[in-house]
């Protein structure tokens, strides 16, 4: 236990090393670019100008704040259940507790520092301190609290709605990734790294893709170059990822994939039986899922307005389409429809229609969940056995090739010809068309970043971890059960 409190420390000091480290300035953006999703930071008064600082209207922070206890819902219990029901019995509670003390762990370290490295100025793939400890959002002697932009001229949120909304963000991706490795990973294991990859990983992705000051400055071609200069590289590229296809589903699943290798399969895998537990409380995760994330996707609108319901329609709509599909395509192939593929499908939509929900119109939206459902089917059957890794709960299957299948297709569907909203030009404030190749091409770069950062940072992170405490339970703990055996509880006495 010294040498993980010991390296926790080590963590802490390299994170604020890598915080510090300054980028080369990124190549200045077209007015199309300023249109990608508003990772919403803290709004700066403008010395200048007359105009009284905009108040945040009450309706936008209610929503918000539904809209967090929402996705909360989604880790706690949601993923949890879900997640449970799939392992054997005997690691029930096991993973009930990685995910539950990640998400714990997560939202300390969010307040900490990774607000601010994700959150603020610095560079184009890390942010700066200013946030340190929320430092700055409350005012004590004034009683006020920052206020954060949103993607409309003029419109602030409470900047602690939104530290707590992307709080939520951060602690169910980290928690994602256990499903990969569950069943054999030491508890100690799964949570250096949780803290290592979260800090390497997810606040970088989160910065590159989200990271920009607002709109509020964009008020002619010389500002919006000013101000795009100042965001993530991925935000200046123009890459568009609504509620995280890239940042969270994409981000996950490759460091899922990289675990389960670097772990190794599970003892008698392929030669015994390994069925879920309890469909039951599968399916219940699932539902809950489903739920929570109208608070993922909708909520990442920022405001209570017509682009929030477009996100909320396409989350219902596509998420039935993809359940119908993977269900479809099971039956036709497996010769029945199963609770387990109907759920897997309503969560492969899920995870695709995220980075699209609110750049797609409603038919767009029910194709991408229509082929997200077979696309994934896919990818927990023949591109598993094609792999060879012991992916326990299908993250990469559904997660990252969902992940893929929808950053990809946002960029087909946004266009008006598609049915889509195109992107909003700050100069002229008005919406403008995309081209489909060339944002399709942006969308393949995001990817193709995402996919390699997290890989790498994954790898190293899981060989710190192997040298420090060991990734694997011995061969007798794995037989055992990891409930008895690293926490000394059963999910079921009888």
């Amino acid at each position: 236990m010294r040498k993980l409190f010991a390296l926790f420390a080590l963590l802490a000091v390299l994170s604020g090393l890598s915080a510090t480290v300054y980028a080369d300035e990124m190549a200045m953006a077209t007015s199309a670019v300023a249109a990608t999703t508003p990772a919403a930071v803290a709004a700066v008064a403008d010395a200048a100008s007359a105009v009284a600082a905009p108040v945040p209207n009450k309706g936008d922070t209610a929503w918000m704040l539904v809209a967090t206890l929402l996705v909360i819902m989604m880790s706690i219990p949601g993923l949890a259940l879900f997640y449970g029901g799939l392992v054997r019995s005997k690691n029930m509670l096991s993973i009930l507790m990685q995910v539950f003390s990640i998400f714990a762990l997560i939202i300390v370290l969010w307040a900490i520092y990774g607000y601010s490295i994700a959150f603020t100025e610095g560079n184009a793939f890390f942010g700066g301190f200013d946030r340190l400890f929320l430092k700055g959002i409350f005012d004590p002697v004034a009683g006020s609290v920052a206020n954060a932009a949103t993607f409309s001229k003029g419109v602030v949120l409470p900047e602690f709605v939104f530290v707590a909304f992307q709080g939520t963000f951060a602690a169910i991706t980290v928690a994602l990734v256990v499903g990969a490795f569950a069943e054999r990973m030491k508890f100690g294991a799964v949570m250096l790294f949780s803290a290592l990859w979260f800090t390497f990983a997810y606040l970088p992705i989160a910065h590159m893709v989200w990271f920009w000051t607002g709109p509020d400055a964009i008020t002619d071609a010389a500002t919006l170059v000013t101000e795009t200069a100042k965001a993530g590289w991925l935000f200046q590229k123009g890459a568009l990822d609504f509620a995280g296809g890239t940042v969270v589903h994409i981000n996950a699943a490759i460091a899922g994939l990289v675990g389960a290798i670097m772990v190794g399969k599970r003892i008698g895998y392929g030669k015994e039986p390994m069925a879920p537990h309890s469909l039951v409380m599968t399916m219940i995760g699932a539902s809950l899922l489903w739920v929570g994330w109208f608070g993922f996707n909708a909520g990442s609108a920022l405001e209570a307005n017509g682009t929030a319901a477009l996100a909320f329609i396409n989350t219902l709509d596509a998420t039935a389409a993809a359940a119908l599909t993977w269900t479809l395509a099971e039956w036709l192939l497996k010769g029945h429809p199963s609770m387990l593929g109907a759920v897997s499908g309503a969560v492969a939509g899920l995870v695709a229609i995220t980075p699209a929900c609110g750049w797609v119109g409603v038919g767009g939206g029910m194709a991408i969940g229509a082929l997200a459902g077979v696309v994934c089917f896919w990818g927990v059957t023949g591109l598993k056995k094609m792999l060879g890794a012991d992916d326990a709960l299908d993250v990469f299957g559904i997660h990252g090739i969902g992940g893929i299948t929808g950053a990809l297709l946002t960029g087909v569907f946004n266009g008006w010809s598609m049915g889509g909203t195109g992107i909003t030009d700050y100069v002229a404030n008005k919406a403008v068309d995309t081209e489909m190749g060339a944002q399709v091409w942006i969308q393949a770069q995001a990817v193709l970043t995402t996919v390699i950062w997290s890989g790498v940072v994954a790898f190293i992170c899981y060989k710190v971890v192997d040298l420090v405490i060991g990734l694997r339970v011995t061969a007798e703990e794995e037989r055992e059960g990891l409930d008895t055996a690293s926490h000394g509880e059963r999910a079921y006495n009888l």
